[in-house]
This record gives structure tokens, sequence and C-alpha cells, in this order.
């Protein structure tokens, strides 16, 4: 996944598509990309996803139309160019904490009838359910377990930037599952303690791994703020 929300999408601008063409060079063999190209203005949503697939992203993440927030006539519309823009799976993204919509499962339901839309990245914790014609992958950490559970596909995730490989074994290992959701509860609650992408980039620079800082208008994490997260690293076995 590039540029989504712990990419600091909506602060790169024209970078974005720069982002996404070093992705596509630079991945390794096997391995799919997946851009984020969603926005308000469909016109762009479409123009940014026409050329992420000209630079190579095998699929494409739209969120739903923030601020604007369109009745289920303009979502319906609003994707349907999307789709056509893409030529290629659609993952749409339901986030009403960021979006301030909230895009309801039969709507989804209607939206995977629309040839591309293969997928969908479930935020709404109280919306997570089996979908047909929708591949299911959980949008928060806390119901990456129960989307396994439920089938789904996987996860588009942030506690996985500092648990990646725990978090890979609750897909591998199901009888495991349940254990190691348990054993990274305190992570996900601490990585909510503030507004992503600022704690998982504390999180990230606290052992040393310089990813640098944040775009304004997300500020650095506070000392308290730190201080949860790298008690929460320690709790979880992911620091010293």
């Amino acid at each position: 996944m590039v540029a989504a929300t712990t990419g600091e999408l909506r602060s790169l601008q024209l970078r974005t598509l720069r982002l996404i063409e070093l992705a596509c060079t630079e991945r390794p063999a096997g391995k799919s990309v997946i851009a984020s190209t969603g926005s308000n203005n469909t016109a762009q949503a479409c123009a940014m996803t026409e050329r992420a697939v000209e630079l190579g992203a095998d699929a494409v993440l739209s969120v739903a139309p923030y601020y604007n927030r369109p009745n289920r006539r303009g979502l319906i519309r609003h994707y349907a160019q999307i789709a056509k823009a893409a030529g290629k799976p659609v993952m749409v993204y339901n986030v009403p904490a960021r979006t301030g919509i909230d895009m309801p499962n039969d709507l989804l339901g209607e939206l995977a009838q629309i040839e591309h839309i293969d997928y969908v990245k479930q935020a709404n914790n109280a919306n997570l359910a089996p979908l047909d014609g929708l591949g299911l992958y959980a949008g928060n950490d806390d119901i990456f377990a129960r989307t396994l559970e439920l089938g789904g596909c996987g996860g588009v995730l942030v506690a996985s930037q500092v648990a990646g490989p725990l978090m890979r074994r609750m897909a591998d290992e199901p009888d495991r599952r349940a254990e190691i959701d348990a054993r990274l509860r305190p992570l996900y609650r601490a990585l909510s303690v503030t507004t992503n992408p600022i704690p998982i980039k504390a999180a990230l620079n606290l052992p040393g791994h310089r990813v640098g800082g944040l775009r304004l208008s997300l500020a650095e994490a506070d000392e308290a703020e730190t201080e949860v997260i790298r008690t929460a690293l320690i709790e979880c076995g992911l620091s010293r």
C-alpha cells in the first residue's frame, strides 16, 4: 500500500505520483502495489487512478469522498467512474471517523456489482461482516483477528509497521491468532493515543528506524504520548 493515511497522502500533493512510481519500480518480484488515489473530487480521483495504473500499480485504494459527504446516488456514480478509470481492482475505503460519511453494508453490496470494485477496507468496526462480491480487509488493527476469522483477505494496518512478523503469524497460525492478538492489544491502544500517523512514526523512530518527522498540520508526539508508545512496545516485546 502506497500513499495512504499512514503515508500522509493529504500532505504529499504532487509528490504522490512520484512515490507511486518509485514503489512500482523498486518492488520485489512477485509483490503487488496498491496505490491510494482517492479524493472527494471525482475527476481528480479518476485522473490520479489512471496515472497510478500507467505507472504500474496493480490496484488502487479509494476513500469515500470526505467533506462533501455525497448521498447514495453520488457515491455509486463516484465509484463507477473510478472503477472505469482504473480498469484494475479497486478497494473502496470506509473510514467514517475521517470522512464524516459511513458506507453501510447494503451500499457496499451494491458497489460490489460494479466491475472492478473488488475489495473493501473496512474501518468501521460496527460494519465488519462478510460481503458477497467483495474481499474484506481490516482497516483497524483491533479488528484484524476478527476479519481473519470471518474469512477476510487480511488487513491494511498501522501496527504491522512495527509488528509485521507477529501479525503475519496471526494469518498463518490460526490456532495462535487469539493469543497473538491479545499480546498486541497494548500496542493497538498506544497507536491510538493521538492521531495516526503521529504515534506510528514515534514507534518507528524510538528503536532507531529513522522514518523522520511529519508534515504540517500534523505535529510530532509529545513526551507523554511518546512514553505511552514506548511502554507498549516494551510490554509487547517489541523493544527493550
